[in-house]
C-alpha cells in the first residue's frame, strides 16, 4: 500500500508561501541548531511528489537538495523533457492523485512525500494523505498561498504531538482519521 505524508512549514496564519512565492520569511527563521525531524520523516520515504511551484522555488534556491527522486506533478512540465542536471533525479507527470497513487503502488513505492499547498490539498481532497507534520512560524503574513483551501468534507485530524523549539516554532504531527 502506497501512502502519503506531509511535512511542511506555514505562517502563524496559514500561509506557506507570500502571494509571489517568496519564502524569505522562512529562511530568515531557520536555525541549524534545532532539529526539526526533517532527517527522521524523509529516512522513511521512497519518493517525493511536489506541485509545479513547489519545484521551480527549490530550483531557485541553489543545488538540488534531495537524495529522493522527485515526481513533479505538472501538465505543463510533462509535455517538456527533465533538465539535464536533474535527469535520473526528477520526473514529470500530468496524473492526478488517485491514478499517481496506484501507478506508485504498482512500482512498489510505499511511502510518498507529498509537497507544496496544491497539491497537499488535492491530495488531502482525495484521502491519500496519512499524516502530517506542520511547523508554525511565529509570524504574520497577513496574505499569501494558504495550505490549506476549500475542501468538499471536513477532514478530521487527531494531534500525535506537538513541540515548541527555542526559535519560536511550534511543530505540531497529526494523523488523518477521516
Amino acid at each position: 500500500m502506497t501512502t502519503g505524508h506531509a511535512f511542511i512549514a506555514t505562517s502563524l496564519d496559514g500561509f506557506i508561501a507570500r502571494l509571489n512565492g517568496d519564502v524569505n520569511w522562512l529562511m530568515e527563521r531557520d536555525d541549524p541548531s534545532e532539529d526539526h525531524g526533517y532527517g527522521d520523516f524523509i529516512a522513511d520515504i521512497d519518493l517525493i511528489v511536489m506541485g509545479r511551484g513547489t519545484y521551480e522555488k527549490v530550483l531557485d534556491l541553489g543545488p538540488w537538495p534531495y537524495d529522493r527522486p522527485v515526481l513533479v506533478m505538472s501538465a505543463k512540465l510533462s509535455e517538456e523533457p527533465v533538465p539535464g542536471t536533474l535527469v535520473g533525479k526528477v520526473n514529470f507527470t500530468s496524473k492526478q492523485p488517485k491514478a499517481l497513487m496506484a501507478e506508485l503502488a504498482s512500482q512498489g513505492v510505499h511511502r510518498v512525500y507529498v509537497d507544496g499547498g496544491k497539491v497537499v490539498q488535492a491530495f488531502l481532497r482525495e484521502g491519500l494523505i496519512c499524516d502530517l507534520v506542520i511547523t508554525v512560524v511565529p509570524v504574520l503574513l497577513g496574505q499569501g498561498r494558504p495550505l490549506f483551501g476549500e475542501m468538499e468534507a471536513d477532514v478530521d485530524l487527531k494531534l500525535v504531538s506537538s513541540r515548541s523549539f527555542p526559535s519560536g516554532l511550534v511543530q505540531s504531527n497529526y494523523k488523518v482519521i477521516g
